[in-house]
């Protein structure tokens, strides 16, 4: 039965494009979704049954806002900003706006290649995209030892060691003529394309010359060289054309009140990843998976064709997405692709039904927790902690748990002022009153629980804190026994709650303990690192700003400074300079 309050918001509501913000009690945005209609969308949630997940929000909500657009279009890019700016509990579609990354050949005339997250930038050309990270940097690395690219960001002013290896023409010191970087680019084109023959057959001729020049280790690095390029060409042998069209097969499937989309992304025929997306099912099948297919499309790049088996929604994306051909096949290669991706959708769903168990389980741990504390059960917990060493480069780190998982796009980074450098209480003051007071000036929503890894002393930096910045909500802290090992939270008032320590929920609190103190950790050593580098440099004739950034960005860290002789040092500063600089490192 929903109330009286819901019955009248229900009966105001336009039949017009929007987006629309479930509330509970508290005000507190649980939910943001978009629709073609209001009116029909909205009032599905509350006049008819619901399961699962969707019944779980519809019972906690109290009330809804709406937001009218003129378009559906507009309702769609709303509704991304609308969730990556609240961050709502129950919406699990748009809080990631990674993309695959991209290989980028820098146009002009001394190739130079890096990795891309976009394709914006007309000084490259971009080959892609590419699964993950990694195979990108096999693939760049594999082209920097086969080909003699430029790889140096900024131009030296002499050549550094990798002309003398012979895998680099130097653009410091002489212009490439014409018509050699056109070659270099068409071969490293034809590699990218996945016309590998031409590389595979240097490579081997390189290895054969050094093996028959007894220079074995050279040949044992030119045979792991080959070794690797069949390695990663063996993975694109998943083809389904031979042209260079970009797209995306579609394919659903459907089960005990959820569906599972999932999305195979090709590239010039090859199979290059794939996404599966398991959301309870709502309304009529075409509509949510047509929605979960423009979410998507919100945050990755358009393909030149959509494949699929969905007739009702392809006239709706033709209009949507200028220039996008969908494509409903009934048999041929575009077929078993599509059925390559029916499969992948129901292993989504054997998936998800195999972890529902566990996530139950973290919203259990959370309900018990808010009990122990006698809270609303605090679903969404930041956790605080500081680092620093002798008061060197003191930093402040949060990390953000909703749902019992870490939401890592809400992490936290904190310079701290030198004046609280090596007080641990003053500092958590510091960074708990900068982060909610800059909440409150920008109008987001608090989280339902903060603790201070610290105990007492600590929990009462964050009510200090909380005074000046003027918000409350319920802070807690760790503390810790007489053989200072974790032992429950405590509050304001110095009472204590023990925690079993082989208790899942225990173990919970320990894996939030244990992330803050990794992230805040890992944040002063990358500074510390920086710092400890700079200070090398100091009082060394001949190495000022430029070079000094020249250095870091050829070795970025103190053990390769280390592993540098004065000759490789010399390639990149004057040779009385790098002589200073190794005693200095070795002194």
């Amino acid at each position: 039965m929903i109330s009286e309050k819901l019955q009248r918001l229900i009966a105001l509501l336009p039949d017009k494009p929007g987006c629309y913000l479930m509330k509970d009690k508290d005000g507190k945005i649980i939910y943001i979704g978009k629709a073609k209609s209001l009116k029909k969308r909205v009032s599905q949630y509350f006049l008819r049954p619901q399961e699962g997940k969707v019944a779980a929000m519809v019972s906690h909500v109290d009330h809804f806002d709406t937001i009218l657009v003129n378009s559906e279009k507009e309702s769609l890019i709303l509704e991304m900003n609308l969730i990556q700016t609240h961050y709502p509990r129950y919406n699990i579609m748009l809080m990631d706006d990674s993309h695959y990354p991209y290989i980028a050949l820098k146009r002009h005339r001394d190739p130079l290649l890096k990795i891309a997250r976009s394709t914006k930038d007309n000084n490259y050309f971009y080959f892609g995209p590419f699964p993950n990270s990694s195979s990108v940097y096999e693939v760049i690395d594999l082209l920097n030892k086969i080909y003699p690219t430029r790889k140096c960001r900024n131009i030296p002013t002499r050549p550094c060691i990798y002309y003398s290896m012979g895998q680099c023409l130097a653009p410091c010191i002489e212009k490439i003529p014409d018509d050699v970087a056109e070659n270099l680019y068409i071969q490293i084109k034809k590699f990218l394309n996945g016309d590998t023959s031409e590389a595979k057959a240097k490579i081997r001729e390189k290895m054969l010359d050094a093996s028959e020049r007894m220079d074995y280790e050279s040949a044992a690095e030119y045979k792991k060289t080959l070794d690797a390029l069949e390695y990663i060409t063996s993975k694109q042998n998943v083809e389904i054309t031979t042209d260079n069209t970009s797209r995306d097969v579609f394919a659903y499937a459907e089960r005990d009140g959820y569906r599972s989309l999932s999305i195979l992304t090709y590239r010039r025929g090859r199979l290059l990843g794939k996404s599966v997306h398991v959301v309870p099912a709502f309304g009529e099948i075409d509509s949510q998976i047509l929605d979960l297919v423009e979410q998507y499309y919100s945050n990755h790049e358009l393909p030149k064709e959509v494949v699929c088996r969905l007739k009702s929604i392809q006239e709706t994306l033709e209009e949507e997405f200028d220039g996008l051909n969908v494509v409903l096949p009934q048999e041929g290669r575009l077929m078993d692709a599509v059925q390559l991706a029916e499969l992948n959708a129901r292993q989504g769903l054997d998936s998800h039904f195999m972890s529902a168990r566990l996530e139950d389980d973290s919203n259990a741990l959370l309900e018990e927790l808010g009990r122990l504390l006698r809270i609303d059960t605090p679903y969404r917990i930041e956790l605080f902690d500081n680092s620093h060493l002798q008061g060197s480069n003191p930093v402040g780190a949060m990390v953000c748990y909703i749902n019992g998982k870490p939401a890592k796009k809400m992490y936290r980074k904190f310079h701290l002022s030198e004046e609280n450098a090596g007080d641990d209480y003053h500092s958590m003051k510091e960074v708990v009153a900068r982060r909610y007071g800059r909440l409150k000036e920008e109008g987001l929503d608090m989280p339902d629980l903060l603790l201070a890894d610290g105990g007492l002393t600590q929990v009462h930096a964050c009510m200090e804190a909380f005074a000046e910045v003027d918000v409350h909500f319920p802070v807690f802290g760790l503390y810790k026994n007489d053989k200072h090992e974790t032992a429950g939270l405590i509050d304001a008032e110095g009472n204590t709650y023990p925690i079993d320590s082989k208790s899942p929920l225990f173990f919970l609190l320990m894996r939030m303990q244990d992330e803050v103190h990794r992230f805040a950790i890992s944040f002063h050593r990358s500074l510390r690192g920086k710092s400890m580098t700079s200070d090398l440099f100091d009082g060394i004739d001949g190495i000022g700003p430029k070079r000094r950034e020249i250095l870091n960005r050829h070795y970025p860290s103190i053990d390769a400074l280390m592993s540098a002789s004065v000759d490789e040092l010399s390639q990149v500063i004057p040779e009385e300079s790098a002589k200073a600089l190794y005693e200095k490192l070795h002194s």
